[in-house]
């Protein structure tokens, strides 16, 4: 029997149901926690920082919280931190009701949220590849039933309900949140129990954090994949900066239409994320990996020259279809590949430089779309993207990939070899 007719285990839905619901519950506070601020204050540097603080546990601790993970039990990581943020959201919730929420709350808030899914997301990225056994293939599947349901509900669900509940009061969204993570942290207590890695020489939490983030630097493969959404989110922020202002002053695009504009790249996304376990099969994951990459930059050169608010809809959605199909074939590969016990520093290692790159594309694209042209910021981001899918398309070949997923896996039968080609492809040239 082949991995790629094996069944998901039943541990797994239980986790894709935590997950979702969580999700949900994030997709309310990230619509509702900036519309709360907006209730409070007016000014933008005060608004900012409540949209910061979420972001910041990752740039401050992002590798020593993946050093902890691979330290500590993967699952009772998860439901501990689920249940300190359903816990900690009652304290804005009562402030709300009673009236003296405030600015600072809401960032220390939205501070510690990220600090919790901190944990959650990296434990869970670390979990994921000993329930399957570190089976390629099915981790691309669990991996893009993951990815469609996170995107399904944080971005279409939720925001709207998000905003929905606030209008029924302010302490409605925050507890429909803490119902969430209440409910996701009782299904992961039920998942199955999983042999922690074998502990590593004593030594320094700090030390562990560094040999973590140096195994990422030094392996070509993983390197690659830390690049991709490294220099995507300069590009990605160089557009969301501006995006806005370009569809309306050069779209003619309305309120209205502009959340139009953005559930067409998202429903891109889902397709992505469905379609990516096929890509991986028929291409090899390295150069599905760089033709994702590269439809992604032509999409947004698409965007930048885009004459109408269709061909901009088509064209974010093609890129919403990329990025789907990335995220759900560059975390499985790495999955597969990274031994348990350095898994969660890895993932947070990689997940870091993502979110570090972030603020360089936001001030980027301000700065570009401020001294040459509101198209300026998409012609950049277009360029970064496909000079990215060059340099790294020789570090995520296929014959790259399929060495080290020969090198990871285990030698115990036919089920665990690398399934990231079709057979029929098995024989064909690396494209890239």
């Amino acid at each position: 029997m082949t991995s790629d007719i094996r069944k998901l285990p039943t541990g797994f839905g239980r986790l894709w149901t935590a997950q979702t619901v969580s999700s949900l519950g994030d997709g309310v506070t990230h619509a509702a926690l900036p519309l709360l601020a907006l209730t409070l204050t007016r000014d933008p540097m005060a608004l900012a920082v409540v949209t910061a603080a979420g972001t910041l546990p990752w740039l401050l601790l992002g590798v020593l919280g993946g050093a902890l993970v691979d330290r500590w039990d993967r699952r009772r990581t998860m439901w501990v931190a689920d249940t300190a943020r359903a816990a900690l959201l009652a304290i804005p919730a009562a402030a709300a009701a009673l009236d003296v929420l405030s600015i600072p709350l809401l960032a220390a808030t939205a501070f510690l949220l990220g600090l919790g899914g901190l944990f959650f997301d990296t434990a869970a990225t670390a979990y994921l590849p000993d329930l399957l056994r570190r089976d390629p293939a099915l981790l691309e599947r669990a991996n893009s039933r993951l990815r469609g349901a996170q995107t399904a509900m944080s971005g279409f669900a939720g925001p709207p309900a998000g905003s929905a509940l606030l209008a029924l009061g302010r302490a409605v969204p925050l507890l429909a949140d803490a119902v969430s993570f209440l409910l996701s942290a009782l299904l992961v207590r039920t998942l199955p129990a999983m042999p922690r890695p074998v502990p590593e020489a004593r030594e320094s939490l700090l030390r562990q954090a560094r040999a973590g983030a140096s195994y990422v630097f030094r392996d070509q493969v993983l390197l690659g994949l830390a690049l991709r959404p490294a220099v995507g989110n300069i590009a990605f922020l160089a557009v969301e900066t501006v995006l806005a202002l370009f569809a309306h002053d050069r779209l003619g695009i309305d309120t209205y239409g502009f959340g139009l504009l953005l559930t067409a790249e998202a429903t891109g996304g889902l397709l992505g994320a469905g379609i990516a376990s096929h890509l991986g099969r028929r291409l090899g994951t390295g150069t599905a990996l760089t033709c994702t990459a590269a439809v992604e930059g032509l999409a947004i050169l698409g965007l930048a020259a885009a004459p109408n608010p269709y061909a901009a809809g088509l064209a974010l959605a093609v890129c919403g279809a990329g990025m789907g199909a990335t995220m759900v074939l560059a975390p499985s590969l790495r999955q597969a590949i990274v031994p348990a016990h350095l898994m969660g520093r890895v993932a947070s290692t990689s997940r870091m430089l993502a979110m570090c790159a972030a603020p360089v594309g936001a001030f980027l694209g301000g700065w570009l779309a401020t001294t040459y042209d509101i198209r300026t910021p998409l012609y950049a981001a277009a360029v970064l993207l496909l000079t990215m899918t060059a340099v790294t398309a020789s570090m995520t070949s296929n014959r790259r990939v399929e060495a080290a997923l020969r090198a990871a896996a285990p030698a115990d039968g036919p089920d665990h070899r690398p399934a990231s080609k079709d057979p029929a492809q098995e024989n064909a040239p690396d494209l890239v």
